[in-house]
């Protein structure tokens, strides 16, 4: 394992570090405007900026890294990012604060994006899912982490911005440091929708639906922390565990996945979160027992789009894993910019716990129709499974280290040009 890890630990500690910036970052905001005052609907549409962000650096991310190369790509948005934390505190203003999370997502896909392109372009691909799971447990292990620093002092305080903005520049230290090649980068292409809705409607419906749930999560689950009572140390907390669940659990219901219908196991997992969903709303009158349905939900919630993304794939031929997974992660995205938006102003309408059901909702929904579906008949997946991979939140460019993605070089002629993948 540490003849894996080494030569790629630079990129390793960089995307840690960022992630510890942009974690806390993310958490600090959503109290501090519920101390500046700003309702839920205003919160959920500031939080949303970031999923417009991260639809927007989709396109715009790897004609920038082929310009002026990996290294100065994370230089240059890493500086930015870093700038757009202290601002939130020099211009606070709700306007100004949805501009500063567009820009982050913005700049924040291009970060993951020169990461895990470089991670592509070092790793033989026969070692890419185990670089995958490495990288993977690097995310969840920064974004559960970054959570405890709010013990440190509370969210109207400049000491946690600055914290944050701090893990972000030092973040670009570790990256400038290695004296890796950088490799060459491809465009992405995109799979037409009505296409991946043909292949597998399942997958598409996993897409959308996890991503109005799981944008609402990152964007407000400190707010409806906050607005049940817990503390900054109680927050931190509830949203360290919610993490660790989905760490802990998605794992074993995917690899479960890989020996049974997917479909079935999605029908489970999106049923059982429906009912930890409901959990959730109930224990916020309980006190303590809000970390279990914390973890429960957690734990099931974080299952379902990789759940999707390896259903989709067992669908597709080698070459086209690329173009589907970018189509289906533009789905997600675009979910998950509109979650937070109507979850804040179902929590201003109906109180902290519209939160949790509006997870319910969501969960359901997909449960409902993952059920109807089943009446489908497709190909026996228990057949060819493709191989789970425990995902969090990814960029087109992290499909290419998908352990079947060997299976392109299978499929597609060696004299095909690199256009044939473009835009």
């Amino acid at each position: 394992m540490l003849t894996l890890i080494v030569p790629i630990c630079a990129l390793l500690i960089g995307i840690g570090l960022l992630l510890l910036g942009t974690g806390l970052l993310n958490t600090l905001l959503a109290l501090r405007g519920g101390l500046e005052g700003y309702s839920d609907s205003v919160m959920g549409l500031i939080m949303s900026g970031y999923f417009v962000g991260f639809i927007v650096g989709t396109f715009l991310a790897l004609p920038l890294i082929k310009r002026i190369g990996h290294i100065r790509a994370f230089a240059f948005c890493a500086a930015f990012t870093s700038c757009f934390a202290l601002l939130h505190l020099v211009y606070i203003h709700p306007v100004m604060w949805f501009l500063l999370r567009v820009a982050t997502g913005t700049t924040l896909v291009i970060l993951y994006t020169v990461v895990e392109s470089w991670l592509n372009g070092q790793t033989a691909a026969s070692q890419r899912g185990k670089v995958f799971a490495v990288y993977m447990i690097v995310n969840l292990v920064a974004l559960a982490a970054t959570q405890q620093f709010l013990r440190l002092a509370g969210a109207d305080s400049f000491l946690l911005f600055a914290l944050a903005a701090i893990f972000i520049s030092t973040s670009v230290a570790s990256v400038t440091w290695t004296r890796m090649l950088q490799p060459e980068v491809n465009n992405v292409a995109r799979m037409k929708l009505s296409r991946l809705w043909q292949l597998a409607p399942v997958a598409v419906a996993g897409g959308i639906f996890s991503g109005l749930a799981m944008g609402a999560f990152w964007g407000l689950s400190a707010v409806f922390a906050s607005r049940v009572g817990l503390d900054s140390t109680g927050v931190a907390t509830f949203i360290t565990v919610a993490i660790l669940g989905g760490a802990v659990f998605q794992y074993p219901f995917g690899r479960y996945s890989d020996s049974h219908d997917r479909r079935k196991v999605l029908l489970a997992i999106s049923a059982a979160g429906a009912v930890a969903a409901m959990l959730l709303a109930a224990m916020s009158f309980a006190g303590g027992w809000l970390l279990v349905a914390g973890l429960l939900f957690g734990g099931l919630a974080f299952a379902i789009y990789p759940v999707a993304v390896a259903h989709l794939v067992d669908h597709l031929e080698g070459d086209e894993i690329l173009p589907g997974g970018s189509t289906l992660l533009l789905i997600h995205g675009t979910g998950a910019a509109i979650g937070p938006a109507l979850a804040g102003f179902l929590m201003e309408m109906l109180g902290p716990q519209a939160l949790p059901l509006y997870f319910f909702t969501m969960l359901l929904a997909l449960a409902l129709f993952t059920w109807r579906k089943l009446a489908v008949k497709v190909v026996d997946e228990a057949e060819n499974p493709t191989q789970f991979v425990a995902m969090v939140r990814t960029t087109p460019t992290a499909l290419e280290m998908h352990p079947d993605e060997h299976i392109q070089d299978e499929t597609v002629p060696s004299e095909a040009p690199d256009s044939a993948r473009t835009e």
